[in-house]
């Protein structure tokens, strides 16, 4: 007889992780389906691997500032070691072992849907109440000609490396390709990024593109906007040699792709139980997660917001209705983040997208060493910056964003005022810690009442 699941999910990723272990921990039958390892691109090859190996070239910026204090030599093997150890040697032994003692049935293959409520994979039928699709994305690899011929890389590449390059042009100018880039050039990699438009992080505030692109320069990067690769060849010495569009040529060591993802949805089937996709291969879900009936979708396969936090957030959306539990999706006040140093934050809305959505808002930059006692005490010739944006007339924040020691942390207040909708005489209210950098927000709030009269 054929043995009927609760809840089918397929990928196990951050969001996938997510539905399953609450699913589990609810007592549900769940049958999983991982074709490569479990834990997903964030555990192995991006978000872990990544932040772990950016500490030490953060640790060397800080300390070259800190008054008393000074920069030690990287050791390339400690930190490639616990770059590993932390990507759990590319081993999910333990974790599919983990999901098996809770009751899990785990298939090692890469699934399809038959039809509604049933999922095949290995040649076998699983038949589910609930089908989560949580596939996720893989990296989109431009074409050009001699791409073949050189030495080209993505993110598993790079962060999975046992030596390093002497260097690299990274194409693309996302957080990504800046993490990359502050990652290599913080290892002594000469590095070089092309960007095809005309700034870093061309979706947040111009500032934050200046300012990033600014502190890339300072670390040693060679920056190029409107700047992209014709064509690639083989050079002398085993070197990769990058024919630009718009005139020139670089010789690298190898050229990495930082040029976004695409939902790995091919294959799928979602049709078979009435789902549709968009142009772009995403999931179309509802506020719930909801693509189908008995069919959800969460994380990058549903193009949302393509980040290992939403990913995380939608599995407990889905987790919970499945349950019963009605829940609903809201992707207000969702923080971004690059991990560089200082880091890059941001929240809510720019004033492009308040103004394309009639929103009367109005902006406040504060320079932070200007206005508070922090940055001071934190380093040496402090830096560092952060901006808010507010609703004129509903009176409260709508958008915020900091470059500055820690802002990783300490953007989650206006997280927390956007998504609370907290009236600005609130916000106003509030008594920080002193020194914080959070004393920024009071000082941005007041700089609005003086100057705008808000």
């Amino acid at each position: 007889m054929e043995k009927v699941f609760d809840a089918a999910i397929i990928g196990m990723g951050p969001g996938g992780e997510v539905v399953a272990d609450r699913l589990l921990t609810a007592g549900k039958k769940v049958v999983i389906f991982e074709a490569e390892l479990i834990g997903g691109e964030c555990a192995y090859w991006a978000c872990v691997p990544s932040k772990t190996i950016l500490r030490g070239p953060e640790v060397n910026v800080e300390a070259n500032r800190v008054a008393g204090a000074s920069a030690g030599a990287l050791d390339w093997e400690k930190a490639k070691g616990y770059r590993d150890y932390m990507a759990r040697h590319l081993d999910d032994s333990a974790q599919e072992q983990g999901y098996a003692r809770r009751g899990a049935t785990v298939v090692r293959a890469r699934a399809t849907i038959t039809g509604p409520g049933s999922v095949g994979a290995n040649g076998q039928e699983y038949l589910a109440h609930h089908v989560v699709i949580a596939s996720g994305t893989e990296p989109f690899i431009p074409e050009f000609p001699g791409v073949g011929e050189i030495t080209a890389w993505g993110t598993r590449e790079v962060y999975t490396l046992k030596t390093l390059p002497r260097s690299v042009a990274i194409v693309g100018g996302s957080a990504v390709a800046l993490e990359t880039a502050f990652f290599l050039a913080g290892f002594g990699v000469e590095v070089t990024v092309l960007n095809r438009s005309a700034r870093l992080l061309g979706r947040e505030e111009p500032e934050v593109s200046a300012l990033a692109e600014e502190y890339l320069r300072e670390l040693g990067v060679k920056v190029l906007t409107n700047s992209s690769v014709a064509s690639g060849r083989r050079g002398g010495g085993g070197s990769s040699v990058l024919v630009l569009v718009e005139g020139g040529e670089i010789a690298v060591d190898a050229l990495v792709f930082a040029t976004g993802r695409t939902p790995r949805t091919h294959g799928l089937d979602v049709a078979r139980a009435g789902a549709t996709l968009d142009g772009r291969g995403n999931v179309r879900v509802d506020e719930h997660c909801w693509a189908e009936e008995g069919l959800w979708a969460v994380g990058d396969a549903t193009g949302i917001m393509p980040f290992t936090h939403v990913a995380k957030y939608q599995g407990s959306i889905v987790a919970d209705s499945i349950l019963g539990r009605d829940r609903t999706a809201s992707y207000d006040g969702i923080p971004r983040v690059v991990f560089s140093s200082p880091e890059i934050a941001a929240v809510g809305l720019t004033r492009e997208a308040a103004e394309e959505r009639g929103i009367d808002a109005v902006a406040v930059r504060v320079n932070l060493p200007e206005a508070i006692v922090k940055p001071w005490t934190h380093e040496q010739a402090p830096r560092g910056d952060m901006g808010i944006l507010v609703d004129r007339h509903q009176r409260m924040l709508i958008g915020a964003w900091a470059i500055a020691p820690q802002a990783s942390e300490w953007i989650h207040q206006a997280s927390m005022a956007i998504r609370g909708r907290v009236p600005l005489k609130v916000l106003r209210d509030m008594v920080p810690q002193f020194p914080s950098y959070s004393e920024a927000y009071l000082v941005a709030l007041e700089k609005l009442l003086t100057d705008e009269g808000i």
